[in-house]
């Protein structure tokens, strides 16, 4: 048997993928933007060949699909020429959805946890309840986030806690099926052992089933984290928000800027990455406190 390696399990691999998705990127450059510089080259009467088209394609100012090194150049300039709190800036704008997107996974975290709780210690609310929380997640939420933030705009809720609770509606799902599962993961022999100790309903939580339901919990959050701020940057949408990752995918949809929205969206899944490796991070630790061998 071979040795592990890091650069030939791991890294190389990742490199492997990488270079052919921009291998396919760069054909499919060519291939959406090339039209349009056969036509403006019809219209000025102009013969170019084919290394000239190519070479265009890589540099339109609105084309149909930017290159890697346009969005990566449009990123840069809007994290690090700008200044942080300029409205042109995608750390601004990052910041406001990322405030929606906390908020919206500690409600939906918290209220997840206290369903799943009451589901496994109450049957009716196992019977009754969780079907509801399923067909929850049948609703489209493009179809139900405009309708959430006009009736709470009527009521006078505004600003940040309707878009939260849009990130609330699909991050509590997870959570819920989650916890249901851990805190039934405990074998019956556990169970009856506990029984046999006299111990009380509260001990048997705390002390049996809360430690077992922590991998599920932190799988959950991993998926729960990435939906909120998936749910965050479509309750922008509807609201015509000046602010956020979502008004940036909407500004740019409106004026054509197709760089400006692959950077928006390169910002989302970067930002979206950072918080599911800070959850991977406090999964680990946490289950180190408590004993999990690695």
């Amino acid at each position: 048997m071979t040795a592990p390696s890091l650069l030939r399990d791991r890294v190389l691999p990742i490199l492997t993928v990488i270079f052919a998705i921009l291998v396919v990127w760069h054909l499919f450059v060519v291939y959406l933007n090339a039209p349009f510089v056969r036509d403006q080259a019809a219209r000025a009467n102009e013969t170019i060949t084919f290394g000239q088209v190519v070479e265009r394609t890589f540099a339109q100012e609105r084309p149909v699909l930017p290159a890697p090194h346009q969005i990566f150049a449009e990123l840069w300039d809007t994290t690090v020429n700008k200044a942080v709190t300029s409205k042109r800036s995608l750390v601004y704008h990052a910041w406001i959805t990322l405030s929606t997107t906390l908020l919206g996974f500690v409600i939906g975290t918290v209220l997840g946890i206290l369903l799943a709780v009451g589901i496994v210690h109450n049957r009716a609310m196992d019977r009754s309840l969780m079907p509801w929380v399923i067909a929850s997640q049948t609703i489209p939420i493009l179809a139900i986030a405009p309708m959430v933030i006009v009736v709470l705009n009527s009521v006078g809720i505004s600003g940040i806690l309707p878009k939260a609770l849009i990130s609330t509606y699909l991050s509590f799902f997870p959570i819920v099926v989650g916890m249901v599962k851990g805190l039934r993961s405990p074998d019956t022999i556990l169970l009856d052992l506990m029984h046999t100790y006299h111990a009380s309903p509260g001990q048997t939580f705390w002390k049996l089933r809360w430690p077992a339901s922590m991998p599920y919990l932190f799988t959950s959050l991993k998926v729960a984290i990435a939906i909120s701020l998936l749910g965050a940057i479509v309750a922008e949408l509807p609201t015509g928000a000046v602010a956020g990752l979502g008004a940036r995918l909407l500004s740019g949809s409106y004026y054509g800027q197709t760089i400006q929205i692959w950077a928006a969206l390169f910002m989302a899944a970067g930002l979206a990455a950072v918080l599911v490796t800070l959850v991977g991070i406090a999964h680990s630790r946490v289950l180190a406190r408590m004993g999990a061998k690695p």
